[in-house]
């Protein structure tokens, strides 16, 4: 043992004697190599980075752009002026001023009659069939308002700025060009010379389009507006919200509070996060079978979407809910129950107020999620085509993501700029609601 520890001795003595005899040279070719590629490899990494992030700010701006582009054009409208002569004979024969009679009078009438005096030129029926074009059909119904309103125009000639139809509206703002060959465009020469002519004369103006804030859906893309789906929308995440985030929190709480940890128990937390991962149009089979099919509720109503949507939503809850329970220091629930407060009073009183701004930001994003989505509501029926604005969420109705679907698929050029803008819309609201979790989580905030 003394000779192999001597020996053991005499190795480590060379082996540091070796080392001292060789030192280590800092600025060596091989180590300044090595450094070299070490500082090439970070920068590489850094590189890689920032290039990812320009490609992803750069997608962004271009969806960014080419939505704005195509959809700030719907904001407003091309308008036409008329003199309009409010015939008696047409509005209110029997001159009783009766709501009823002026209601059913035939306004269209007044207009076409209007923009025959602005054209006499135009006399054959083909020709007046496109001069008529030029104001939408729903103008006479402005024209009937105006006059329930104003009984005392009957007899009277007033110049009145109607909405122009659909197609004059695209040319006015650039859409259609009239260098265009004839064939190629949905104009023909003789229209856009009557515009044009209508144009010169000041008669031609762009007002703010207030029927898109305020229309419900409609086949004429001048009248279609977003107020039914925005009704639907509201509606359906009513009754999400009212659902889910009762059912997610108290779920949350019984898992994180007083469920014992068992197996049953880790089954029921790993379904949970495994739903949350679930394509959301699994939901919208399952809504469809049981909402509709076993429970035969109306179809296209938001009651049906919104527990759709709820049954989509909770997992998100649940995980957000449970993650913002957690993070509420142990000793709070010690010095409670050291206090004497129960398990009960102990959750209600200290926990869950403080975990509820944690809670109420998974809660917005949940919501955002849902206000966003498409597939699961298409699977109940919410893709029809539904003109009135819905009175509660038993009516028939249509949500903001459909009616953008619904407008992307129509041919006419002008539903181009509703889908644009109606995706701003979207998108604002959901800016909205991703701030307002922000909001909430910055200002109620508390670091332990």
């Amino acid at each position: 043992m003394t000779d192999m520890a001597s020996l053991m001795e005499d190795r480590a003595a060379g082996s540091d004697a070796a080392n001292m005899r060789k030192p280590v040279d800092w600025d060596s070719a091989e180590i300044t190599r090595n450094v070299k590629k070490r500082y090439a490899a970070e920068r590489r990494f850094k590189t890689y980075g920032l290039v990812a992030i320009l490609l992803a700010l750069s997608a962004l701006l271009m969806l960014g752009y080419s939505i704005v582009s195509k959809g700030y054009s719907a904001f407003v409208q091309t308008y036409v002026q008329l003199e309009v002569t409010f015939d008696p004979a047409v509005i209110d024969p029997d001159g009783t001023r009766d709501p009823a009679v002026i209601g059913r009078a035939n306004f269209d009438a007044l207009i076409k009659e209007a923009l025959r005096k602005q054209f006499p030129d135009v006399t054959s029926r083909s020709e007046k069939r496109k001069l008529y074009d030029i104001v939408s059909s729903g103008a006479s119904y402005d024209l009937r308002e105006r006059v329930m309103e104003t009984p005392s125009l009957i007899g009277q000639t007033r110049k009145v700025w109607l909405i122009a139809g659909d197609d004059f509206d695209m040319l006015n703002k650039g859409y259609i060009s009239a260098d265009t060959k004839e064939s190629s465009r949905r104009l023909d020469d003789d229209q856009i010379s009557w515009f044009q002519a209508l144009t010169d004369s000041g008669a031609i103006e762009k007002r703010f389009h207030t029927r898109f804030f305020t229309n419900g859906d409609s086949r004429e893309p001048e009248l279609a507006g977003i107020w039914g789906a925005a009704v639907g929308s509201f509606y359906t995440l009513f009754v999400t919200l009212i659902l889910s985030f009762p059912i997610g929190v108290a779920a949350a709480i019984y898992l994180e509070e007083f469920a014992p940890k068992n197996r049953l128990t880790q089954i029921i937390e790993v379904n949970i996060n495994n739903l949350a991962a679930v394509p959301s149009i699994v939901f919208g089979l399952l809504g469809l079978e049981l909402y509709l099919n076993v429970m035969h509720l109306p179809r296209s109503a938001p009651v049906v979407g919104g527990l759709t949507l709820a049954l989509m939503t909770l997992p998100t809850i649940i995980i957000a809910a449970r993650a913002a329970i957690k993070a509420v220091p142990p000793s709070i629930r010690q010095a409670a129950l050291g206090l004497g407060a129960s398990p009960v009073q102990t959750v209600s009183h200290h926990v869950l107020p403080l975990a509820m701004p944690g809670i109420l930001t998974g809660t917005i994003i949940g919501m955002a999620q849902a206000l966003g989505e498409t597939a699961p509501l298409l699977m109940i029926g919410m893709v029809a085509f539904i003109v009135d604005i819905p009175g509660s969420a038993m009516d028939a109705a249509t949500v903001l993501p459909v009616q953008i679907y619904l407008w992307a698929d129509s041919p006419e050029r002008a539903f181009v700029e509703k889908t644009s803008a109606a995706i701003m819309v979207l998108l604002a609201f959901l800016i909205l609601m991703n701030g307002l979790a922000v909001f909430l989580r910055k200002k109620f905030e508390r670091k332990w």
